[in-house]
Formats: structure tokens, sequence, C-alpha cells
């Protein structure tokens, strides 16, 4: 007999609903990708800690580093201490740089596993900045931190950088100056204010063409310092533009949650073979490891057809995780690994399991369970049951 329960619909009302009964996906042993991919990882909260959510973080150490050995041993790299975590909005930089050193730990038992860690400017009060200058200290001394662990950086966007720049000479000017440091190549990373709307206007300019040129341009100076731009701007179109002008070797790091899947895929175009594909940094892999870790296999074994097969049923939940307000997107994350039995509450850094209505997750439920990504489904039932119940919801 089909597992059920009772969920509410968008319009208000309760309706039964009895899961498909489809296996889960699962992604073969020892499995090996032709394309780069990070997921960017999720932390774990500690609900026994006696501080204030909203204005402490409490970090359960041990099983946030055990969903990243989950995580590498499906062959996935991690992009560590990014906004998946609360970075900047819960997860302060001195946790941040525990959770950096943490996962590169880990990472040395496992051959192979990659990890690139989030370089920014959030430790600097915004408003004590009042220049330029003021933004490329705060940004050496993350990177002096992350680069004497040895980490690879991914140079974030910065807020406080937004905030004070006049020109796009000024993002030049801060950019040159942090990649011609650099130890080893950097991952940049375009992030769009629909997911943070204190970005908007990103490279000196809000005409999204116009933005794109001065990060090319700034690339295109260090081109042997970039190992790639992940941009989020959800706009697949604009993110294949960009891909075709990028300087030979560097890649594009799709961020898009919305059409991933075909953006990886590539479209073959021209000789250069970064310019016809992208690699991956993404959130939503964090919520989709398995299904991620077994279409890849597939892509890099010539079966675009399973790849597109195993993956295009995570689209849709995807796009529900990422609806607007975008920046909310992390409790979809987390509450994915909370159905799945990887961590044993729904508590959140920042208290950010309270961002999204129980019709919201009742419909994510439901896409998850559509994707065949309820890896164990009596426990979803079960905990999917307990969060109705709170809610007033029995049945």
């Amino acid at each position: 007999m089909a597992l059920s329960l009772t969920l509410p619909t968008a319009s208000g009302s309760l309706a039964p609903y009895a899961l498909r009964g489809t296996a889960p996906v699962k992604p073969e042993a020892g499995v090996k990708f032709n394309r780069i991919a990070y997921s960017a990882a999720h932390v774990v909260a500690d609900p026994l800690a006696a501080v204030d959510p909203w204005l402490q973080a409490a970090v359960d150490w041990d099983t946030t580093i055990a969903y990243r050995r989950h995580l590498f041993s499906l062959g996935l790299g991690v992009a560590e201490a990014m906004d998946t975590a609360q970075r900047g909005m819960g997860l302060d930089w001195p946790t941040s740089l525990e959770l950096i050193r943490r996962s590169l730990d880990a990472a040395k038992d496992v051959p192979g596993a990659l990890v690139a860690s989030g370089c920014g400017t959030d430790h600097l009060n915004i408003d004590d900045v009042k220049s330029v200058d003021d933004v490329i200290r705060g940004y050496e001394e993350q990177m002096a931190a992350i680069e004497a662990l040895g980490g690879k950086l991914i140079v974030m966007a910065s807020r406080a950088l937004a905030r004070v720049a006049k020109s796009p000479a000024d993002y030049e000017r801060v950019y040159d100056r942090i990649l011609s440091q650099a130890k080893q190549p950097v991952v940049l990373h375009w992030l769009g204010d629909m997911f943070d709307p204190a970005l908007a206007g990103y490279w000196g300019n809000k005409d999204v063409n116009a933005a794109m040129d001065t990060a090319l341009a700034v690339i295109a100076a260090h081109p042997h310092k970039v190992d790639g731009i992940k941009i989020s701007l959800l706009d697949k179109d604009k993110e294949i533009a960009m891909r075709r002008r990028l300087p030979a070797g560097v890649r594009m790091y799709t961020g898009d949650d919305f059409n991933y899947a075909e953006l990886i895929a590539g479209d073959g175009f021209g000789s250069e073979p970064t310019h016809g594909k992208s690699d991956a940094l993404l959130g939503i892999f964090d919520a989709i490891a398995p299904a991620a870790s077994a279409a890849l296999g597939a892509l890099a074994q010539g079966n675009t057809e399973k790849f597109h097969a195993i993956l295009g049923p995570t689209v849709p939940l995807s796009r529900h995780i990422f609806a607007a307000p975008t920046r909310f997107y992390k409790t979809g994350v987390v509450f994915m690994a909370w159905l799945n039995g990887h961590q044993k509450h729904f508590t959140m850094v920042g208290g950010q399991q309270s961002t999204r209505s129980l019709p919201h997750f009742a419909e994510l439920f439901r896409l998850a369970d559509a994707a065949n990504l309820l890896e164990q489904p009596e426990l979803a039932v079960r905990r999917m049951k307990t969060l109705l119940a709170l809610h007033g919801v029995e049945g």
C-alpha cells in the first residue's frame, strides 16, 4: 500500500496525497564526471545551544561535516561558506572561517575531493566602510586567512563594494588588486540582486550587459588567475552569452538554479571546450545530491538522454525552492536534508526555518517525491507529518 498523508494546497484547503512509490535515484559507485561540480553546502544548526538564533550562530559541527563527507562520497565538490550556509545572513566570519578549516581537514581524507571557499567582506561593519581601499583591506583579510589554511578562493560579491563604488573602474581596481595577489586561480562569484538586494548594480552598472562587459574585462586582465566565474542571475541566455566570451580555459560555473540541466549539458558552441558548456556551482546540488551525481555520471559516459531523464525532474523542485523571495531558498535546502535524514531537526542558523509557509513546504514535498528524491520515504512522511502537526494539521 502506498504511503500517504494529508497536505495543504495553495488554495488553503487540505487534500490527501499518496507517494509515487518510485525508488530514489542512486549513483553508481566510483562515479566519474566530465564536469567540475561544486555543491554549495548548508550548515546544520545546533538546536540545543542556548543562543538567540537571530543574533548568534550555533553550529552542529559533527553533522555539518558529515554532510560534506556525504557530498564527497557522491563525487561532488564543496563550495564552502557561501550564502547557502547563511553567510552574511546569520553565519559570521569567525564561524565561517572555522567551517572552512574543518571542511578542508575533512577533504584531506578523501582523494580528489574539491573544496573552494567563500572570501568576502562580510566581517566589515558596512557603516564604517567609506572607500574602495576599505573594501580591499576587507577582502585581503579573509583572503590571507583562507590561503593560510591552503584553501582555494571563491571571491564573493561584496555588499560593501556595491555600496561605496562610484563607477566600474572602482570594481576593476578592487578585483585587480585581489587577483594579482591570489596564490592559485580563483572562482569569481557574481550574485544577482534576486539573491541579495544589496548587490543591485554590481560591477558598477544596473544594465546587465554593461556589467558583464566590466566583469569580462576584469577576467581578461588576469586570465591565469581566474579558474572560472559563477553567475547567479537566473537568466540562461545571459550565462550562455558570457560563457562564449570568456578567455580560453576560463570556466563558466552555472549558478542558475532554474536552468542548470540544459546549461551543464551545453550546446557545443565553438572550438574552445569551455565556451560550449557550463560546469556547476549550485545551491540546489545540496538538496538533490544523489540525482546530481547520477546524472553527471551518465553525462560523462555520453548518455545525454539519461542525464536529462534524471536531472530534468529535479528542475521544477529547484524552481520552487528558489522562488521569490529567492534569498529564502536556503530554507528549502535544509528542509530536504531533514526529510532525507541527514539531520535530526528542522532548525536553521538565523531562525530561517520560518521564512517559508506550510503550503510551500507541502508543494516542496510533492515535487521531491515526483523527482524521486525522498531517500527514505517512510522517514520523510513521518517528518512531514510532524511539521504538519506543528501547524495544526493532523492526519
